[in-house]
């Protein structure tokens, strides 16, 4: 049943809360920080991530040579994944929702052992596979991306949908379970089964959106206790309201004015790359925990600490980006922020990963990324 759900997210999500043990009252009480404020208080509170300022410049001026480019744009990054929705319409917005609702958890306990998806000739893998999955459900006539289906749809039905073309099934399909219907429900009960209904109640606002998806679906509530603050990362929420931007950036109407208060998506992809690329450093010990494989748990403090110097790196290249640019009397404030750094160091980080093996991801196993 949904409370049955509910109940069972409120006592995963008390767990990760309790991880800060001694704060829990303070943590209940007081509203978190900002993921662009929970950043910043993460890197100058850090003991085993560290950000490289030589590195964030050079990063910087690589992507400015970008900056003009076609693949540095939302045109580019629609154009480069096929598998997204090409045109706004209130189908397209429900797409997004749906597959933001189940962006987590994608990663492989071994390379030759992955989920694969097969979808018009092509086999996609990670992140693509849900996306094949739901655009293969659609074309054999499951309405996968209408809360009033997915809100009901029992366990079997969505193993059907997200079915491996391989015998390694996706990651975690319970959970995603849980997390779809609890989510279906929400919708229904609250916007009417719509996410262009959420759109419209943000008034033109990033932020807003941002906060109606927090405060309205706990799945989204990507929260932890860091040195005796509640801090936010919001993966999942804030690439939905990013590819929300990409879908409706075009339509006047719908434009957010706000969209640079959206930072980076902090995944294991993104603080790989940026390790990769001289901009952040991991300590010794923290690399040979890496190393070994060592799973670890959301909400840890290692674990927030990669993602909260993630965040607050990208924050200092969109700065140094900016600043070159304007040197170069270009400025670019409206066109450069985290969503396109984040959109190209992500297909960066897919594109090198062999390059990268040196610096494995951290391996979490949890539904907020």
């Amino acid at each position: 049943t949904f409370q049955t759900i509910h109940y069972t997210w409120k006592k995963i999500y008390s767990i990760k809360l309790n991880s800060g043990k001694g704060f829990i009252f303070k943590a209940q009480m007081e509203a978190p920080l900002s993921p662009k404020e929970s950043g910043k208080f993460i890197t100058e509170n850090s003991k085993d991530v560290f950000i490289e300022n030589k590195g964030v410049r050079e990063v910087a001026e690589l992507l400015c040579e970008k900056a003009a480019t076609k693949e540095f744009s939302i045109e580019g990054w629609k154009s480069l994944h096929e598998l997204n929705p090409q045109k706004m319409d209130e189908a397209a917005l429900n797409w997004v929702f749906a597959v933001s609702t189940l962006n987590f958890s994608f990663w492989s306990e071994r390379e030759d052992a992955k989920c694969l998806v097969k979808y018009k000739d092509k086999t996609y893998s990670g992140y693509w596979a849900l996306c094949a999955a739901f655009n293969r459900a659609l074309d054999e006539g499951i309405p996968i991306t209408s809360a009033s289906y997915y809100a009901t749809m029992t366990l079997e039905q969505l193993k059907h949908v997200l079915r491996s073309d391989t015998n390694v099934p996706m990651p975690l399909l319970e959970e995603r379970h849980q997390v779809l219907t609890e989510t279906g429900t929400i919708l229904l009960e609250k916007f009417g089964g719509s996410f262009l209904n959420c759109l419209k109640k943000s008034e033109h606002s990033a932020q807003k959106l941002l906060q109606i998806v927090v405060e309205n679906f706990p799945a989204f509530r990507d929260e932890a206790v860091f040195m005796g603050k509640r801090v936010a990362l919001y993966k999942r929420a804030q690439i939905l309201v990013a590819d929300t931007w990409s879908l409706v950036a075009s339509k006047d109407d719908l434009y957010f004015h706000d969209i640079s208060c959206i930072t980076m998506f902090a995944d294991y992809r993104i603080p790989q790359a940026l390790v990769h690329l001289g901009a952040m450093r991991y300590s010794d010990d923290l690399m040979k925990k890496l190393k070994e494989g060592v799973l670890f748990q959301s909400g840890e403090q290692l674990e927030v600490e990669i993602r909260g110097c993630s965040i607050w790196c990208v924050e200092l290249i969109r700065d140094i980006m900016l600043e070159l640019l304007a040197k170069k009397g270009q400025d670019l404030t409206d066109e450069v922020n985290a969503v396109l750094i984040d959109y190209y160091l992500w297909d960066y980080a897919r594109d090198h990963r062999r390059e990268m093996a040196d610096i494995p991801i951290h391996r979490v196993r949890c539904i907020y990324y």
